[in-house]
């Protein structure tokens, strides 16, 4: 069977899609191969070969050489091979006759044109797959095509990323047609094609910032140490630098602010503390602490906390916007931070366990078992992330995001308390 239409379409998608000529034949001839079976059965023994030089599908059926035949689709007798395929035949060979295709030729070419479409989607979709795969931690750039179920699809050419809501800045809003610049996160492999993951929530997202405005930490003269996020609101990054005469902090912030600014502007008015990394725990968690000024620090390195004595008029800096500053300096330097004014340790106050029972839904026992693993106080409770809590005691996550609301509202309170009148 000639085929110069699919010969043509070997060659065009071959060159065209970049597509392996070996993946169109197969798919040519095993379509030949389904017409041949639904025009002359399922049980026959088929054989289909592509001609490249004639540009022809061979088709053949084999037969087996029996002394008795039983099943004539599939058996031929000994004198009748002889007589009309070969002479020399033997018992038990099997032989090949050349079929007539032109039946079903039309069926063929229509099957072969939707396997050869569908190798096509396939091929294209891993070759999308084999270059995002090595693009996880990258910056990619799209703009926004559609929206599903909160989830925002972002057309990156040739192919979409999706934007899920739990990776979307909860105060950013986006319409049709807006650019949006976001982390890969993830790369995975799907019925549907790949699925290109985005993020604008994760705390590489704010490093990978940082790695484009700024070229020292590109030259890897100045390194990011860790992160600190909560998105949309306050962020907090730790850096250091492996040249003495670069100051990491003023080269992250840049001319009058022109380098942080840039970041702050991406992530629409996100604050980012800048705070230099020293490799002493207590001056660094002291730092993380900025803008508040510390007076004080008691380190109990077997509970790996830190009790941080701050002046009484920077007890409100030092825990911050519903404990989001302390919250963000025990997140970036991996310390458990208790705030404590001067005046509340002079009074040499040490409440116990049971002052944790102060915290809507805190049980006794559990407030114990977070007592012996470093949790001394409310604040520390206000200061803690959710995680934490759950490894600690074995609660859920849901609890122990009520406990740290809840501590938060009662630091708020005591807070407000202490302030004078105007």
């Amino acid at each position: 069977m000639v085929l110069p239409e699919l010969k043509r379409l070997i060659e065009q998608m071959g060159k065209e899609k970049g597509i392996d000529k070996e993946l169109i034949i197969e798919a040519l001839t095993s379509a030949v191969l389904s017409a041949a079976r639904k025009k002359l059965g399922q049980d026959l023994v088929l054989e289909v070969q592509y001609n490249e030089d004639a540009g022809e599908i061979e088709v053949f059926q084999f037969k087996t050489v029996v002394d008795k035949v039983i099943h004539g689709d599939t058996q031929v007798s000994l004198e009748e091979a002889r007589e009309t395929l070969d002479e020399e035949a033997e018992l038990g060979d099997s032989l090949g006759t050349k079929l007539d295709t032109s039946s079903f030729g039309r069926i063929a070419v229509q099957t072969a044109r939707q396997i050869i479409i569908q190798k096509v989607r396939d091929a294209e979709r891993d070759k999308i797959y084999e270059e995002y795969k090595d693009r996880k931690g990258e910056i990619i750039s799209g703009f926004v095509q559609r929206f599903e179920q909160g989830n925002i699809i972002v057309n990156l050419g040739r192919t979409e990323g999706i934007l899920p809501t739990s990776e979307q800045i909860s105060r950013e809003i986006y319409k049709r047609g807006d650019r949006v610049r976001a982390y890969v996160c993830d790369v995975r492999k799907t019925l549907k094609g790949p699925q290109i993951v985005l993020s604008r929530t994760h705390p590489s997202f704010l490093k990978s910032l940082f790695e484009l405005e700024v070229p020292e930490i590109s030259e890897n003269l100045i390194e990011i140490v860790s992160v600190a996020r909560e998105p949309g609101n306050r962020s907090k990054i730790a850096v250091k630098t492996r040249e003495k005469d670069i100051d990491p902090v003023g080269a992250c912030v840049g001319v009058r602010g022109a380098r942080v600014q840039s970041v702050v502007q991406e992530l629409k008015g996100e604050k980012i503390d800048i705070v230099p990394f020293i490799s002493d725990p207590v001056q660094y968690v002291c730092n993380a602490l900025s803008p508040a000024k510390v007076d004080r620090v008691l380190m109990y390195d077997d509970q790996h906390a830190m009790e941080v004595i701050v002046p009484d008029d920077q007890l409100s800096l030092a825990i911050g916007k519903n404990g989001q500053n302390v919250r963000l300096a025990a997140r970036l330097t991996g310390w458990k931070i208790d705030v404590k004014s001067k005046s509340r340790l002079e009074k040499k106050e040490e409440p116990g366990p049971k002052d944790l029972m102060r915290i809507p839904g805190m049980e006794e026992r559990v407030a114990e078992q977070l007592w012996r693993e470093g949790f001394r106080t409310i604040a520390m409770i206000a200061s803690s992330d959710p995680e934490m809590l759950t490894s600690s005691t074995g609660t859920s996550k849901e609890l122990a995001q009520k406990w740290v609301l809840e501590a938060v509202r009662l630091i708020n309170e005591e807070t407000a308390a202490k302030e004078p009148a105007p």
